[in-house]
């Protein structure tokens, strides 16, 4: 999407927010146009649900603000009474446009903390899971990921089936691409073929500032740049088209660096004119057995 059409679209998505709630920002004790000011209509409705401003944050992190709308919906009906499972159900199965029937049909009551209805179980559930899956995407997303050495590549340093954590936030981790998605799974639905993302829209690469560069030998985990299969087989119709961020990790060893000169002599890999030295945990293999 180009720069006007995600400015028309956030733009799209002011006005319904505006049109949906800002009878119970009066409501509230709030005026009018403090419901229509992009991003400040976010912060006074933290003030509003009694939630800290940096909540206002979260809505702005990919895949973290899918889970945290729900989540403002049903506390912003709680916060005015609506606390039964029907209301929790309509507001999440609607999409959100549960709050335009409350806003223009329903007498609106502003409620201190005092005279808040106990929570339903369903509510307490729903909140209790959503901040779970909030915080584990953060973790997932930008400081370490869990990973699984799928192929023997690096066989002599690590095998089949190892598990390691992977950090994310030492070479600098980036930002996702595919904003709609499921958290804290890759291409597909696990054990499925179903893609478990919307390629379309797609937010441009950024990479947020790490503490380290990568250096020879490092074993680095990185997006398979011709990747367009699932789960590095083909698909049942051929090839299909994967989003950078969406493509099959894989786990090597980085040899060469930008400007690097690489050559091969005798089996034994070069750089900048100098043989390559491997740490003692890997060793090179020259003859295999079939």
């Amino acid at each position: 999407m180009s720069l006007v059409n995600w400015l028309a679209f956030i733009a799209i998505i002011q006005v319904v927010h505006f049109l949906g709630t800002w009878k119970f920002y009066v409501a509230a004790g709030k005026k009018t146009w403090q419901a229509a000011v992009p991003v400040y209509n976010a912060v006074v409705l933290m003030q509003i649900l009694k939630r800290p401003w940096w909540w206002t944050l979260l809505l702005f992190i990919p895949i973290v603000n899918l889970i945290m709308l729900p989540v403002l919906w049903v506390e912003l009906l709680n916060r005015f009474g609506k606390t039964s499972i029907k209301d929790t159900l309509l507001v999440i199965a609607s999409g959100g446009l549960y709050l335009f029937y409350v806003n223009y049909t329903q007498q609106l009551t502003y409620l201190q903390d005092e005279d808040l209805k106990k929570s339903n179980a369903l509510v307490e559930w729903f909140g209790s899971l959503a901040y779970a899956i909030v915080a584990a995407t953060i973790i997932h997303t930008y400081v370490m990921q869990p990973f699984v050495i799928p192929t023997s590549s690096l066989e002599k340093t690590l095998l089949v089936g190892d598990f390691l954590f992977v950090s994310k936030f030492h070479f600098g981790a980036r930002t996702p691409m595919t904003p709609i998605a499921m958290p804290m799974m890759h291409d597909v639905f696990m054990g499925t073929r179903a893609k478990s993302y919307i390629p379309k829209p797609q937010l441009p690469s950024l990479r947020i500032p790490g503490f380290e560069d990568i250096e020879h030998n490092d074993i680095v985990v990185f997006n398979w740049p011709i990747d367009n299969f699932v789960d590095i087989g083909p698909p049942p119709s051929g090839e299909m088209y994967k989003p950078i961020d969406k493509k099959s990790n894989y786990v090597k060893r980085c040899v060469g660096l930008p400007g690097d000169s690489l050559e091969v002599r005798d089996g034994y890999v070069y750089i900048n004119g100098t043989k390559n030295d491997l740490p003692d945990r890997a060793r090179l293999q020259f003859a295999y057995t079939i």
